[in-house]
């Protein structure tokens, strides 16, 4: 919104009309209205400016709004493709060397750009660059004096964003939930400096020089901006009174350091610690596989008709919109569904099914043929999870290799439990891979046991582990697999949507059927609601739970209906079904 205010000040201080000298000839008639606007930087160049009639105006008028607003849509495009450019260049990344203290080696990725960094300037720049526009056009246009528009912008979208934006994020948390600033320390180094903004600007535009902003002050003022940036960044990495502190690192949900920073090709060594620190980061990484699995089986719930591969693109696709966004994707969202041009979330569904697609694609292609980097070679496994159904006997689990091709090597491969089992769910599986020169890939099998038990979506892992030197282990090497249960619990439903009925019917059976499954105890609660029909007076209500038993597939809700002597028009009520519950 701010951004829009923005740019409609930006582009009615280019086509300001001039009515000074019809004001003037006003004055002389006694009809003055005391309004004097001021030249534009381009209008006035309709010709003539005086004697106008009530039609010269409105249609000159017509003409300025409908130019005021191409122009408008042209900046929101430039705009569009300006931050989307920037979330390209905050979003790189680059492979690093991390040696543990026992000296193994590991390629991880971590963020080129500074999370915090990038935030104060390049992002701010985007979304700010419509005010420091206008601000900069009117101060040169006034040889520095002070105008009407500039400050008065700056001051506006900053007052915006600290109150009206803030307080509509705190508006639209649901109730019951939470929600926490993810950098409390650099929150309060910027809070700061932006009440001090305030200030200052204050300061320089009404105390210090009214009406004129000197040299020294613009000066003065840009030089604070690199010295917020490096606050700021001191306060996310913790550097100086912070670097007698322990750092912590962490590791985003798609496997990335996002805090280690460290030129390209040089090896990070982590001394004086008991433990690496991506041991810690190994459990954000398992938090984010345990939220994966735990979305496949909601997925499940929700969907137990869709095949497999409908599934991953749906999970692929609620993964991706659970990830945090930056400033510039809610600016470029923003701005396509105000200006029409599409929609980002449904270009995120789209890419969840073009991702999918790619990498079965390569898994079909044969040997990798990408440039490989001749001063390292990297093994992992490609892809780091799969998806399979408990009836589908074995699958194929890939690793590749990454680098030069020419090293010959060994890595060993093993399952690990998770809440699947070996010997009880899947059949353990374990040995060494060897990599002959030029083979960029290794597969082996694994075999997945079927039953007949109702069981939740389990899953176990796969780790690799102890490659011959000099090829070191990447990200990911450990591979998830998610054992999806072919013995599904069932849809629940009544058996036809509305139900006619008499009075003298008594008891009336209203029928649930269980369908798409019937594998385990289910219990599901049951309500009735009035809608016409009175609660005492027409039927009398009916609440409790059915319990379906394994292979159960049909429960009655028994519901009693008052016969009554006199005449009435038909009324009608409601039944409703719950969630239902697996018990055993």
């Amino acid at each position: 919104m701010s951004s829009w205010l923005s740019l409609l000040g930006f582009a009615t201080l280019l086509f300001a009309t001039q009515w000074e000298s019809t004001e003037a000839s006003d004055d002389k008639n006694g009809s003055s209205s005391g309004i004097h606007c001021q030249d534009g930087l381009v209008v006035p160049v309709w010709l003539p400016l005086e004697n106008l009639t009530a039609g010269d105006r409105l249609a000159r008028g017509i003409v300025y709004f409908f130019a005021l607003l191409y122009l408008f849509i042209g900046v929101s495009i430039i705009s569009d493709r300006f931050m989307a450019a920037i979330e390209v260049i905050t979003s790189s990344e680059k492979e690093v060397k991390v040696s543990r203290p026992n000296g193994e080696t590991q390629i991880v990725v971590v963020r080129v750009w500074n999370e915090t960094v990038a935030n104060l300037t390049l992002m701010a720049l985007g979304s700010s660059a419509p005010e420091i526009l206008l601000s900069i056009i009117e101060i040169i246009a006034k040889n520095f004096n002070a105008g009407d528009l500039g400050p008065g912008t700056i001051v506006g979208s900053a007052a915006y964003n600290l109150f009206v934006i803030i307080a509509i994020c705190v508006l639209v948390i649901p109730n019951g939930e939470v929600r926490k600033i993810k950098h409390l320390r650099v929150f309060f180094v910027t809070a700061t400096w932006s009440i001090f903004a305030y200030v200052w600007l204050y300061l320089i535009l009404a105390v210090i020089s009214p009406g004129v902003v000197e040299v020294w002050e613009g000066f003065l003022t840009f030089m604070f901006f690199p010295t917020t940036v490096l606050t700021a960044y001191i306060a996310d990495r913790r550097l100086l009174i912070y670097k007698y502190l322990n750092k912590d690192y962490r590791m985003n949900k798609r496997g990335v350091i996002v805090q280690a920073e460290g030129a390209s090709g040089v090896d990070l060594e982590l001394a004086n610690k008991e433990e690496p620190f991506y041991d810690d980061a190994v459990d954000e990484l398992e938090e984010a596989r345990r939220e994966y699995i735990e979305t496949l089986r909601e997925l499940r719930k929700k969907n137990p008709q869709s095949d497999l591969r409908e599934i991953e693109v749906m999970a692929h696709e609620a993964i991706l919109n659970k990830t945090a966004k930056s400033r510039a994707f809610y600016r470029v969202q923003a701005t396509r569904k105000m200006m029409g041009s599409g929609n980002v979330m449904k270009k995120i569904s789209e890419r969840a099914q073009s991702d999918l697609s790619e990498v079965r694609a390569e898994l079909q292609k044969g040997p990798i043929t990408e440039k490989p980097d001749l001063d390292a070679c990297a093994v992992c496994f490609d892809p780091g999870s799969y998806t399979v159904m408990e009836n589908c006997g074995e699958f194929e689990v890939t690793v590749v290799r990454k680098g030069d091709p020419d090293i010959e090597f060994t890595v060993k491969y093993c399952t690990e439990d998770g809440s699947a089992e070996a010997g009880s769910d899947y059949y353990e599986a374990s040995g060494v891979l060897e990599f002959a020169a030029g083979e960029m890939k290794k597969t082996f099998s694994v075999r997945v046991i079927d039953d007949d038990v109702f069981e939740q979506d389990e899953h176990f892992y796969i780790r690799l582990s102890e490659p011959q030197e000099p090829v070191t282990l990447t990200t990911p090497r450990v591979a998830t697999v998610v054992i999806l249960d072919d013995d599904h619990s069932g849809i629940f439903s009544f058996a036809a949507k509305d139900h006619d009925l008499v009075e003298s019917v008594g008891t009336y059976e209203l029928k649930v059927v269980r369908q798409s499954g019937a594998r385990g105890r289910v219990i599901i609660p049951y309500w009735t609601e009035g809608g016409t029909a009175k609660e005492g007076k027409d039927y009398e209500a009916a609440k409790g739970e059915l319990i379906f038993e394994n292979n159960e597939t049909e429960k009655v809700i028994p519901i009693y209906i008052t016969e009554e002597d006199s005449y009435e028009k038909d009324v009608l009520f409601y039944a409703h079904l719950g969630e239902p519950k697996v018990y055993g």
